[in-house]
Parts: C-alpha cells; structure tokens; sequence
C-alpha cells in the first residue's frame, strides 16, 4: 500500500479540485490511500475508506513569500504533508501550492542528499515520437553554476529510469546550439563535466541540444537552468493552448470546415490529446531525502490526478532509492566536479 500526503488547499482552486481528483484517484489505485491534509471543515467533502484526514489550520497563499510560508505559516497543510514524508506516515507528499515555498519547505524540512547541492524541479513536455522529454530545473534555481548541471543530469537519469524503465537514458545540455565551442561559461563547463561524465559511465551524455529538441525527442533527459527551464515550460503550454483552441476556432466557422472536422476528427483529437498538458502534469523535486511532488497550481481535476498518479508511480517504483543509487554511482563524478556550498535557492512562483 503507497500512502500519499495531499495538500489539499493548495493551488488556485483549492477543495474545489484536489477533492474530486483524490477520490476518482482513489477508485482507480485500489493499492494506494491518501493522507488528506487541510482545514478539517474543507475536508468532510470526501470520506474514504482508504483516506485519513490530517488537520492543518493554515494555508499557503500562491503570493505569499517563502519567509511568510516559512516562519508564519508552521502548520500551514503544505508543511504538514511534507511532515507525513519527513515523519514516515507517507511515502510521498503532493502540493499545488506555492512553487517557491514548497520548494524551502521541502528543503528545510527534508534536507538534501548528500552529494546534491540545490534540489531541482522536474517534469516531462511532449514531443513528436509519441512520448516526453524530462527537463528540469523548471523554476527552482534561477542562477546555477555548471557543477548544478551536471548533479541535474544525474538525479534526471534515476527519474527517467524508474518512470519510464530506461536503463541508460540519454542527457542533452540545453543550449544555443550544438557546437561544444558555442554557449556561455557555465555552459561550456557544464558541457565538460557532463562528457567526463559520459565517458566514466556515470551518465549516457549525448552532447548539446537546441530548444527544437525537446519537442523532436532528441534525448530522454535535457538539463538547463531553472529560468530558462520554466520560460520553456510556459511557452509550451501557451503554443499547446493556441494550437488547439485554434483549431476548435476553425472547424466551427462553416458547414464546410464542420464536414471536414468529423472525417479529421480521430487525427485531430489525438493531436489535441498528445497536446493536452495537462496529461504530463505533475512535476518532482528532486535531490531531497524524501518525495515531493508539484502540480501546476492552475491545474483542473483531470491535471491534478494525473499529478497524483504520477507521484503514486514514483513512490511505487522506489524513486528515493534510485536516486540515491544514482547519485552515488556517479559520487567520484561529482566530487571532482568540486561544488562549492550553496546557501540560496530561488524557485519561480510561476510554476
């Protein structure tokens, strides 16, 4: 059985979503049972057998600062479900709340592993063959150095490995082109530390990718910097919502374009399917001691269990451990990268 711990006011929308997500997750993960954190009065719009009520008087508003979610807000239901993971009660916490303040609360709470600097945000954007390309960091870490890279590509690997059963996924370096002479200094450097990855076994190191890669599905895995990394996440999600409202536009305009929508129909809703963001929703902060995971704070009831379903598969497949495994196969890499100590993390609150 994987317990989960849900914030359950968290996001946009709050009860209004999270409720009617838990429970069609519920019905359809008949090994798994929720720890639904939040104010107790919210949380009588679902009672299951398999989901337990956790109270928290506060709550974590989208706007507020970390310092705020932090030092005032102690028993606000996104740090009592990060508690449920820290404490043993759950396996892995889920929040749609806040990006910046799940991110220092996870990591006061948590701490890091040991070899891991900076935790990183990641997720999956469609591509073209059909599946994901994982990228990160997708908004945690604004400025990074090229030893930050190199610890994403490692964390990216177990990822992949356990959500997708790639044994040695394949590593891109974001950049602006595919030249190793091209990109700034931390780039350049990265690109050195990821290809003396590749050559010690530690990593599957393809070499630099452009933007357009992501989506052709160049390589399993694409490392950038959380600021260019959460501009890439919101661009695809804006093309994806103008490319099929677009297209819902078109084929209502005559009895012509009409016609023609019902012979394109199959084509075009498996277009606006493998589209649809909200299918990849649910993002995993990784290089802590415990799981996290972060939905889009915007998401509806249909993202949001997929957020669920996707911390389930992490939690059911040991990403924890994999991780660890990962991050100490690649130990020697990482200490000759010298990481100098960090004590900031920015995360982006447009996540």
């Amino acid at each position: 059985m994987i317990t989960l711990a849900v914030d359950c006011m968290g996001g946009d929308h709050g009860i209004a979503v999270t409720l009617p997500a838990c429970r069609q997750f519920l019905d359809s993960h008949p090994q798994a049972q929720l720890l639904l954190v939040g104010q107790s009065d919210a949380l009588r719009g679902l009672t299951h057998e398999r989901a337990r009520h956790v109270a928290a008087s506060q709550v974590v508003e989208m706007g507020d600062s970390v310092e705020v979610a932090l030092r005032r807000k102690k028993d606000s239901s996104m740090r009592v479900a990060i508690q449920q993971v820290k404490d043993g009660a759950a396996q892995v916490a889920l929040s749609a709340g806040n990006t910046g303040a799940l991110m220092a609360t996870a990591r006061y709470l948590l701490k890091t592993l040991e070899g891991i600097d900076r935790p990183a945000i990641a997720t999956q954007l469609p591509h073209a063959r059909d599946g994901a390309t994982t990228v990160l960091d997708l908004g945690a870490n604004v400025d990074c150095t090229a030893e930050h890279l190199l610890q994403f590509a490692v964390m990216g690997s177990a990822l992949v490995s356990v959500l997708q059963g790639r044994e040695s996924p394949s590593v891109g370096l974001l950049n602006i082109g595919e030249e190793a002479i091209k990109g700034s200094d931390v780039i350049k450097q990265a690109g050195e530390l990821l290809r003396r990855a590749g050559e010690s076994g530690a990593l599957n190191f393809h070499g630099n990718v452009e933007g357009n890669d992501i989506f052709k599905g160049t390589v399993d895995i694409v490392v950038c910097d959380g600021f260019v990394g959460n501009v890439a996440l919101k661009a695809s999600e804006g093309v994806a919502t103008m490319i099929t409202g677009a297209l819902k536009q078109e084929f209502s305009r005559s009895i012509f374009t009409k016609m023609a929508a019902i012979v394109a129909y199959p084509v075009l809703s498996a277009l606006m399917r493998r589209m649809d963001h909200r299918r990849y929703n649910g993002a995993a902060l990784l290089g802590l001691r415990g799981l996290v995971f972060k939905s889009h704070g915007s998401a509806d009831v249909l993202g949001f269990g997929q957020a669920l379903a996707r911390a389930y598969d992490a939690a059911r497949n040991d990403l924890l451990e994999r991780v660890r495994t990962q991050v100490a196969r690649a130990a020697p890499v990482l200490a000759a990268a010298d990481v100098s100590p960090d004590t900031a993390t920015t995360a982006s609150p447009g996540f």
